[in-house]
Parts: structure tokens; C-alpha cells; sequence
């Protein structure tokens, strides 16, 4: 026996050694362990210990609203239901995926992909899921809340557009911040998921409308469930835009374009503010407040006749007969014309290898500048405009702010283009030809212009000469009722023509809706005189023998362009407006109609039918 046990003593000191090391090995393990997680990792464990139990819960600001100048609202915030949910507290209860899918009736797949799009997201940041639940979804939501822990609703401030696509391009849009955005937004940061203006009044407003955000610190238990408020930041709302729209005006101009495509703008040229502002086809601006779905999406920017775009201040045509004013006013004030200047119109006018045609067939004669306008005769401005140059009637357009931006304060505004013979040769390398002349006389060849920049034409016309900046914000207030800004009118310059010269433009724009021959009859009231000009723009050059009742069976994207411009009343001018029908043919019949039913509504009048002003009513229809 003592053979034995000192055997086994022998064995134990022989594994003794191994048997320390071993020990030791291990508490070094756990000392290594210890040491990475309280001081290495002490912060980063500490904080994600403080999250499982005590989370924070954003509490947006409710946005500004708009309104119209008159206070009624354009756009204000609705209580939405939103659906959220914490990835940390799904890892141990996966099921939380497939029934919240269930019940919102989305696939697991489309739930996970959204949680992996937040990249950046703090830890225990919960993800929205679904925006606008409705009422059937809230209550088993609600219902099943003790069986879905990491599920969240929560009610958040959504943007509510009562009056669906109505200035709808010039309200402007909200869409969720991009990464780039939040690079940007160092001085006014903004939180991931935050929704803010992407397009019109909304974006360029944007650090009025927004306020200050809030939150809560809450206390929770294991399954994410609240057990008590810790501490609440409260939010406080974004200020209130006044618009310089009218309401009503805004919904007659919109009516009156019934299915036809285009822009309208009208403004007051005494002040440069914008009236109303028409661009068809418009869009729906709740769609995306609600976040836009992809085939929404899809289907506008697909569409080809451009709803996202506002074509007021982005669509760039061809001037049409409306540039005749120009022509004139260069013609004037060169002294190549004077009002008694006769030219003979035979119905064409042969330069070169081709015949330049006027509108009417059979011509208009010996014509001099009042009637050339009131009729618009194409070969009277032809003529003139071979006397006066392209270089000088570039001088007068741009006089009258064409061919460059107004300074709206809108995105994306287009500068539009007036050629010149320097502007020919560096932009294509080539001279200008006397015979280019010719079309950019009547407002066609190389020109485009916005149906801004005809509305700052004709306003200039109607005032004298004032180019004012177009405004859209009358003011900004707080929720109390404080003014914060106030846009009072800007002068951007004066055009450097004559007042005698315009008002012989003046007289001869009278004439044009309310003279027997007149192109603009359409627009004729009763117990108001409108002033204004008609104009069609070639979208593609017709064969020299086309004749002018063979439109309708050209296809609707080759037919003319409709413009008409006007101001009232003619001897103290409160509206000048520019409207564009596209492919809408013939000026006096597709857009004089439309800028009467608003010039009528915004001086309060009643709506008069249309003057059977001539025997030629049936020309006059089809007038340039």
C-alpha cells in the first residue's frame, strides 16, 4: 500500500507542472478577456448596455405650412402612423419578421433589405418599415405588440397637400434625405430618414419650413416594451410661407386648361409677384410624402410629356408671333421703321431659293406696324427684321430679360436662348445668314424662351419699360404670427426703349384683342380692355405647300404651339400673363381663351362669351 501511494505521488508531480501551467494559461485568458472588455471595449459594452434598457425616441417638428396670400392653406401636417423596427432586438426572435410582414402585407425579403439600406444607423436606431398605416393595421399591430418585441409604432407628422396636384410645381415636393444631403447639412443636421424639400417652394424654403426637432429617453424592459419616460426635448414647428398665389386664381387657371398640356404664369407687373402658376401635366405631391412607390415613379419620369417638370420656368419653345414685339420695338428704336412704315404683303415673301409665307393665305396688302401687329402679318416683320439685323434685335430681347435667367427663386430655372451673330459663330462655327433673319424675326429659328421670360416681356411692355423680380413668398411668419422676412417688390432694371415707342406697342397690343381684325379677339371682354399678342411656334418645319386647315391630321407631337400673352387693364395694368398649349395649334383659339377666364376671375368680372368681332371670325381662328 505505501508502494502505491508514493506511485501515485511520483505520477501527480510528474502532471503537476502541466497542471500550473495550464491554470495559469487560463486566468491570463480571463484577465485578457477582462482587461478587452472594460477598458478597451468599457464605453462602446457601456452604451449598448444603456440602450438595451433606456431608448431614444425622435420626435419630428412639424413642418411650416404655405399658404396662399390670402391665408387660405395649401399645405399643412397630418398625424401618420408609423411602423418601426429595432434589428437588435429581432436577432433572437426572427419570427417578428414574417408576421409583421403578414399584417402589413409585405414580404420578409423587402423588410430586410430596408433595415440593411441604414448603413450608419446608431445601434438600437429603429428602422422604419412602412409610413400611413391605416386603421385595420394599427389595431392588430396594437393587438399582437406584447408577442413582437422589437416591433415599433410611433406617430410622426406628415406633409398633407389638401388640394392634391394644384400648384403642384410650384409648391414643391418632400422626399427622404440622401447620404449627400447629410454630408452637406453640417451646420443644420439632419437625421437619417428625415424628410425635407427635394423640389419647388419646399426645397428652396427649406431652412424656414423645417423646425427643431425633439425626443424622448425611455426606459424599457428585455422585450423592448416602454416602462417609463426618462426625459422628453419638446419639438418646435418650422415657420409659415405665404405665397403670393391666389387660391381661386390658381384653380381657374388649372380648370381652364381642362385635358390640354402647357404653362401658365401670371403676375402682377406692377410688383413682379407671381399670381398663379400652371404647368401641365402636373404631378401629386402626396405621393411623395408617403414615400413614393417605384412604379409611381417610374411611370412620371417616363412619362413623355414631362410632368415633373415646370414648364413655366424649364420648358424653353419657340416664341412664336408673341416675339413681334421685339421686332417692332427694334425696329422703332433703330429708326429702319416708324409707325407710318408700309410694307406690301402678297401672302408670301420669296429670299433666296424658298418663299418665307405669311400666315394668311391670301396677304394682307400695304400694312404698317399698327395693323402688322393687331393682324400679325408675318411679311411686314420679315421685311423689318432684314432692316434691323439680328445683332440689334437681340439687343432689344435681352433688353426685355430673353435669352437669361429672371432670378425666380425656383430650381432649375432655364436661361433660354437668343441667337445673335457672335453667339452663331462661336456656338456652331459658322456665320449668320441674312436668311436666318427671316425666322428669328417672327420668333422662330434658333430662339426658345421660357413662358417666364414672355411674362417678364409683356410686363415690361404694360409698365414701362420695368423688369421686376418675379417673386413667389410674400412673407414669412412664425407659429405666432410674427413676420420673420418680408419680400417687398425688386426692380431688377429698366429696359432703355422710348416711351413713345412703347406706347405705340401699347396701342397696337389693344388693338390685337379688341380691333375688328384683331388676332387675339378670343380674349376681348366687355367692360375691361385687354392688351395683348397671339403667336403660333413651329415645332417642325411644314412643306411650303401646306395649307393651314390641314393641321388636324398632322400627328399631335409635330403640330404648333399655341402662346398667348397679354396684360389688363390696358390703362393701369394688375395682371400680365404668358400661357403655352403645347401642340395646341393656333394661339387666338388655344391659349387667348384660357388668359381670359383668368383675367376675368382675378379683376372679378363675369365670365362674357367670346365677340363676334368680324366677318373673318373663321380667319381670325387661326390666326398667328
Amino acid at each position: 500500500m505505501m508502494e502505491l501511494n508514493t506511485q501515485r505521488m511520483e505520477d501527480f508531480k510528474g502532471i503537476y507542472k502541466y497542471l500550473v501551467v495550464f491554470v495559469g494559461l487560463a486566468f491570463l485568458f480571463i484577465f485578457i478577456r477582462l482587461w478587452s472588455l472594460q477598458v478597451i471595449k468599457g464605453s462602446d459594452l457601456r452604451r449598448l448596455s444603456e440602450n438595451n434598457c433606456v431608448r431614444l425616441r425622435e420626435n419630428p417638428a412639424d413642418r411650416g405650412m404655405l399658404l396662399d396670400r390670402k391665408g387660405h392653406i395649401l399645405a399643412h401636417n397630418r398625424p401618420s402612423f408609423e411602423v418601426y423596427l429595432i434589428p437588435e432586438d429581432l436577432k433572437s426572435n426572427p419570427e417578428v419578421l414574417v408576421e409583421v410582414g403578414r399584417i402589413l402585407n409585405t414580404t420578409q425579403d423587402e423588410i430586410e433589405q430596408k433595415i440593411k439600406a441604414q448603413k450608419k444607423r446608431a445601434p438600437f436606431k429603429p428602422v422604419r418599415i412602412k409610413s400611413d398605416i391605416d386603421w385595420k393595421e394599427l389595431a392588430v399591430l396594437e393587438s399582437n405588440r406584447v408577442h413582437l418585441p422589437g416591433l415599433l409604432v410611433d406617430v410622426r407628422p406628415m406633409r398633407a397637400y389638401d388640394y392634391g396636384s394644384l400648384a403642384s410645381h410650384l409648391i414643391g415636393y418632400l422626399g427622404e434625405v440622401d447620404e449627400n444631403e447629410l454630408k452637406q447639412s453640417k451646420e443644420t443636421p439632419y437625421r437619417m430618414g428625415a424628410l425635407i424639400g427635394k423640389y419647388g417652394v419646399e426645397y428652396r424654403w427649406e431652412n424656414d419650413l423645417r423646425g427643431t426637432d425633439g425626443g424622448r429617453q425611455i426606459e424599457v424592459d428585455a422585450l423592448g416594451r416602454e416602462i417609463r419616460p426618462l426625459g422628453i426635448v419638446e419639438p418646435f414647428p418650422g415657420n409659415n410661407l405665404f405665397l403670393t398665389i391666389d387660391l381661386a386664381l390658381q384653380k381657374t387657371a388649372e380648370e381652364a386648361y381642362q385635358d390640354k398640356n402647357g404653362a401658365l404664369v401670371a403676375m402682377d407687373p406692377q410688383t413682379g409677384r407671381i399670381l398663379a402658376m400652371v404647368s401641365k401635366p402636373s404631378f401629386e405631391p402626396n405621393i411623395f410624402a408617403r414615400n413614393i412607390l417605384s412604379e409611381e415613379w417610374k411611370s412620371l419620369v417616363e412619362n413623355p410629356h414631362h410632368p415633373l417638370q415646370n414648364k413655366g420656368i424649364q420648358g424653353q419653345y419657340p416664341a412664336g408671333s408673341t416675339f413681334k414685339i421685339v421686332t417692332a420695338i427694334a425696329g422703332l428704336e433703330s429708326g429702319m421703321i416708324t409707325p407710318n412704315t408700309q410694307f406690301i404683303c402678297q401672302g408670301a415673301f420669296p429670299y433666296g431659293n424658298r418663299n418665307f409665307r405669311c400666315w394668311k393665305e391670301g396677304g394682307h396688302g400695304a400694312i404698317s406696324l399698327h395693323r402688322a401687329l393687331v393682324e400679325s402679318c408675318d411679311i411686314y416683320f420679315y421685311q423689318v427684321g432684314l432692316k434691323v439685323g439680328v445683332d440689334l434685335i437681340a439687343h432689344y430681347a435681352n433688353e426685355f430679360g430673353l435669352g437669361k435667367m429672371t432670378g425666380i427663386s425656383l430650381p432649375h430655372e432655364r436661361p433660354g436662348t437668343v441667337p445673335s451673330s457672335s453667339w452663331k459663330k462661336k456656338r456652331f462655327g459658322v456665320p449668320w445668314y441674312t436668311g436666318e433673319t427671316l425666322s428669328f424675326s417672327v420668333g422662330q429659328g434658333y430662339l426658345n424662351a421660357t413662358p417666364l421670360q414672355l411674362l417678364m416681356l409683356i410686363s415690361g411692355v404694360a409698365n414701362g419699360g420695368k423688369q421686376y423680380l418675379p417673386q413667389v413668398v410674400e412673407r414669412v411668419e412664425d407659429i405666432y404670427g410674427k413676420k420673420i422676412k418680408e419680400y417687398p417688390p425688386v426692380e431688377l432694371r429698366k429696359a432703355n426703349v422710348s416711351e413713345k415707342t412703347l406706347k405705340i406697342v401699347q396701342e397696337a397690343l389693344r388693338g390685337a384683342v379688341n380691333d375688328p381684325h384683331g388676332t387675339g379677339w378670343t380674349c376681348a371682354l366687355k367692360d375691361v380692355k385687354v392688351a395683348g399678342k397671339t403667336g403660333t411656334a413651329q415645332v417642325v418645319r411644314l412643306p411650303d405647300n401646306f395649307k393651314k386647315g390641314d393641321m388636324d391630321r398632322v400627328p399631335l407631337k409635330f403640330r404648333d404651339h399655341a402662346w398667348f400673352v397679354a396684360y389688363a387693364p390696358f390703362e393701369d395694368p394688375k395682371i400680365a400673363i404668358a400661357v403655352l398649349v403645347e401642340h395646341g395649334g393656333f394661339g387666338a383659339s388655344a391659349a387667348a381663351p384660357i388668359a381670359k377666364k383668368v383675367i376675368e376671375k382675378y379683376l372679378n368680372l363675369e365670365p362674357s362669351p367670346p365677340f363676334k368681332m368680324a366677318d373673318k371670325q373663321s380667319d381670325l381662328d387661326h390666326a398667328d
